[in-house]
């Protein structure tokens, strides 16, 4: 009898055990029982990209704070954001995506650089899952799959913007460009700008420095003994800061270019009271929409962790303006499913159109953005503030 009683209470305890669980782990169900849609957002927290991450999880915050339900099928689903941490790190981006994955994620959205975004593509095509890139650039994140999207411009259109900028803005006819060796992003960009630059006549100097480098003067020193016009560095913020200060205080006269990546508040605040002539390439400027810019600023200056994340002031970050609209587009794909289904939402992510902030958005047959314009921005470096400089096509 003793025995038959142990097994009875064993049995009980299972069936609690599963019943709590299946409470937690369904897909649309929270804890309170209302209907839960998760998206994932695959961004950087920490490393190099960290403060560019930050950014454009901020604007995805954002608009979940403005948009936190969906309507699914008829019904209302609450939308609940789902963090991985991929640390800029190509090595960690698949367990960080295994993360989201195992968290029962519906579509995700990231990352802020492309290679951890092609680190992790493989975890989310065997998950069944669509990615939606915000502002990870190289052309490698969509080739050759049916999941990833985007909804950024891509980086042969971005070098050779850059290279007719520098032609176009300074005359110029030999440029140094300079990216992190082995560095997908920054390497596929020197290529693409040398190209362009090439074909309208120029000349081209490069190098590389190894991952980890603090010390630029000898790149810095080479651009300026060499003649060259411009300096095109597609790095990281973190490298970034350094090169932009380290060339004032060699004397550089050159204007610095930079791509998406240098759009940052750091990176301003690094050239801050300098004479340094710094213009980047980008997807959205402050000015652009008058109803987000006062809706973000709001939030930015009402809430500590935000402001934090946007690195301590109300400046507008272009990946911020593109997590928004990233978020908006998600919520398009999960409507026109009508299902939280993660295979739906990826059928149903190829023919959303949508108005965002940043401009029209809808997708080619690879799953890229059909963009045709990039934003100029000069560095102010007396204001610490970024200002139009104009809107230049690959034409």
């Amino acid at each position: 009898m003793k025995k038959f009683f142990a097994i009875l209470m064993a049995l009980v305890l299972i069936v609690g055990c599963f019943a709590s669980c299946g409470g937690n782990t369904a897909p649309d169900a929270g804890n309170d029982g209302e209907k839960v849609v998760r998206i994932g957002v695959f961004e950087p927290a920490s490393g190099d990209s960290g403060a560019g991450g930050k950014k454009e999880t901020l604007g995805m915050q954002y608009a979940n704070s403005k948009f936190p339900t969906v309507n699914v099928g008829g019904e209302e689903y609450k939308v609940e954001l789902v963090y991985a941490d991929n640390g800029s790190d190509q090595s960690k981006a698949p367990a960080a995506a295994a993360e989201l994955v195992g968290k029962n994620v519906s579509i995700v959205l990231g990352s802020y650089g492309s290679g951890v975004s092609i680190a992790a593509s493989e975890t989310f095509k065997n998950a069944g899952l669509a990615a939606l890139g915000v502002t990870c650039t190289n052309p490698n994140v969509t080739a050759g799959n049916d999941h990833y999207f985007r909804i950024c411009f891509l980086d042969p259109f971005q070098g050779t913007v850059l290279a007719n900028f520098a032609a176009d803005k300074f005359g110029a006819k030999k440029a140094y460009c300079l990216g992190e060796l082995g560095n997908e992003y920054d390497q596929g960009l020197v290529s693409f700008f040398k190209t362009a630059f090439e074909a309208k006549g120029g000349t081209v100097v490069s190098d590389s420095f190894p991952t980890n480098s603090s010390d630029f003067s000898s790149y810095i020193n080479k651009a300026k003994n060499e003649g060259c016009d411009v300096f095109f560095c597609p790095v990281s913020i973190a490298y970034a800061t350094q090169i932009v200060a380290q060339s004032n205080s060699l004397g550089a006269k050159f204007p610095i270019l930079g791509s998406d990546t240098l759009d940052d508040n750091m990176v301003l605040d690094a050239g801050k009271g300098t004479d340094i002539q710094l213009y980047v390439s980008t997807f959205y400027s402050e000015g652009g929409n008058a109803e987000f810019d006062a809706g973000i600023k709001e939030y930015i200056n009402t809430n500590s962790e935000a402001l934090a994340a946007n690195g301590g002031n109300d400046t507008i970050s272009a990946v911020t303006a593109m997590g928004y609209d990233a978020y908006c587009v998600a919520l398009k794909a999960i409507e026109a499913a009508g299902s939280t289904d993660a295979g739906a939402i990826k059928t149903a992510l190829a023919g959303v159109e949508y108005t965002g902030v940043s401009g029209e958005i809808k997708f080619d047959a690879t799953g890229d953005a059909v963009r045709d314009t990039a934003y100029i921005k000069a560095a102010d470096t007396a204001n610490a503030a970024w200002k139009f400089e104009t809107q230049q096509t690959a034409a």
